[in-house]
Formats: C-alpha cells, structure tokens, sequence
C-alpha cells in the first residue's frame, strides 16, 4: 500500500482504527457552541459560550469573570452552579464580547 496515494475512504478507516475518529460529534471539542464554566490556572473562573478549542486555549463569546460565587442552595462548588445556577449574592463581572483563556477544566451548564 503506497500511503501517497490512499483514497479519503481509506484515510478515514485508518484514523478509526488509531482511535482517531475525525468524524466524531463526540469528544474534546463536543462543548462548542454551549455555555460552559471554565476554570483557569492564572484568570480565575469565567462563564460564557465556548466557540473555538485547540489543546487547552479556548475561546468564550460573552465571558464573565466570577469574582466571588454561590450556588441557588448556597454551595461554593462549580459543578453545582453548571448544574442549577448562581446565588443572587454572587458577583460576575461585566461580559466581554470574546476572551481567550487557556482552560483547566471545562464543565457545560444546564439550561437553569
């Protein structure tokens, strides 16, 4: 089999067999176009619409910085306030329309 000359078929069963789905929804970059929390090593937590992911830099479309957090039932944790929303004594600085931000952690939020 001369590599140079394989068709985009037989490309595609390569990549699957190396466990490299190029056509999959699903994986590292399945959260694009959803509002997710992202927790950072050096900016703190931010909050808006993923649009663009390669390795650990993200884009966010109106990211807001948490300044200081509550869950609705009064928790501290992340994964709660993705789940069921921020407490009215919590503090998000105001949006801004794009911020790249080199991601730790990545959780989706429900629609709450």
């Amino acid at each position: 089999m001369n590599i140079n000359e394989l068709t985009i078929g037989q490309a595609k069963e390569l990549a699957a067999m190396f466990g490299n789905n190029t056509t999959s929804n699903e994986g590292l970059s399945s959260m694009i176009g959803e509002k997710v929390i992202v927790r950072t090593y050096s900016c703190g937590v931010h909050y808006g619409e993923l649009v663009e992911k390669n390795g650990t830099e993200v884009i966010l479309k109106q990211s807001r910085m948490f300044y200081y957090w509550k869950t609705t039932d009064g928790g501290i944790s992340l994964n709660e306030i993705a789940n069921n929303g921020v407490h009215g004594d919590s503090k998000l600085c105001a949006a801004v329309d794009r911020q790249w931000l080199d991601a730790i952690g990545i959780i989706p939020c429900t629609k709450k």
